[in-house]
């Protein structure tokens, strides 16, 4: 298997990645999450508190369950590494795509409680007081931290093709998002628009709500063995019909597995091969696809064909005998 270092590898390049390597990876552009959402977080919510501005408060409890999101993310990383045992036959690669379903759990209860306080500003506009223009100084350096954050996590997350690390940095950039609708709102209040603060802090939560349902119905999509696209499964069956002694690949179906993917594939052999030539030319099969592509196992099942009737399908479809083609 080929493993390349990730300071040389690049977003295009196709390079199967090592476990170890995203393993890795995870755990570096996490724990740089983690110490850029601890620093915000005090900074907001202390500034947020001190300048009266809700909308500040409210990005910075965002912050924090970016806290509780990045351990998550650690703890499912940790544990997706895990050979496969009795229980888990396949490895435990779906610890990823729990992660992804519970940071979207995450991010909609946050947008549920955000959503609340701000509904109470509004019912009571006379009682939203005026903010300090420093809470507005301290929503653009936010916003810098976290776009800047966004973009060195989301390069990482591409280049070792990890859905779990794409998610938490789109989380991050969540939170770029909603720093600058905070900004827009609390210089409203500078202006002289006091209400312009809690509709920021609506608005925040809004856009946190939306991204957590699309995070937790795409994991939900994947637990439930949801297919891959189909450039993908036609790459996969390129392979396998590159491989020598395969004359036809068909049936092919795929299910995720974390990043991985599981995938079942009838291939055509000529009939007349014995068992053991029809096994190997099977095993080489599997072999090929596990290299070149995001495959955790493949199950081939073989059909041994006549190779006249290969030549007679290409020519003239609708003249072939289906009892030429036995299925084993």
């Amino acid at each position: 298997m080929k493993t390349t270092p990730l300071s040389t590898l690049n977003e295009s390049e196709d390079t199967r990645i090592s476990p170890a390597l995203r393993a890795a990876t995870a755990r570096k552009t996490t724990l740089v999450s983690v110490v850029v959402n601890i620093v915000l977080s005090i900074l907001q919510i202390v500034v947020g508190y001190f300048a009266r501005s809700q909308a500040l408060i409210a990005d910075g409890i965002h912050s924090l369950s970016d806290l509780f999101a990045d351990f998550v993310v650690l703890i499912a990383n940790h544990h997706s590494q895990k050979d496969p045992d009795d229980d888990h036959p396949y490895g435990h690669q779906r610890f990823e795509t729990a992660a992804s379903l519970m940071l979207g759990i995450i991010l909609m209860l946050v947008a549920i409680g955000m959503l609340w306080a701000s509904v109470n500003k509004l019912m009571s506009p006379d009682d939203i007081p005026d903010v300090s223009v420093f809470a507005f100084f301290v929503a653009l350096f936010t916003l810098a931290s976290k776009e800047g954050l966004f973009r060195y996590m989301l390069k990482a997350a591409k280049i070792v093709k990890s859905s779990m690390l794409v998610a938490n940095a789109w989380h991050a950039r969540s939170d770029a998002a909603s720093s600058l609708v905070v900004s827009v709102g609390i210089l409203g209040n500078l202006f002289g628009y006091p209400i312009l603060d809690p509709i920021a802090a609506l608005i925040v939560a809004l856009m946190i709500g939306r991204m957590g349902w699309n995070f937790g119905t795409e994991a939900l999509n994947d637990l439930m063995d949801r297919t891959i696209n189909d450039d993908e499964i036609k790459a996969i069956r390129d392979t396998l019909e590159r491989t020598p002694g395969v004359q036809g690949a068909h049936d092919i179906r795929a299910r995720k597995m974390g990043d991985m993917i599981i995938v079942d594939a009838h291939i055509e052999v000529n009939r007349h091969l014995t068992v053991e030539q029809g096994h190997d030319i099977s095993a080489a099969a599997r072999d090929a696809v596990m290299q070149r592509h995001r495959v955790l196992d493949l199950l081939a099942h073989v059909d041994p064909v006549d190779p006249v009737t290969l030549v007679n399908m290409v020519e003239n479809p609708l003249s072939v005998d289906p009892s030429n083609k036995v299925t084993t």
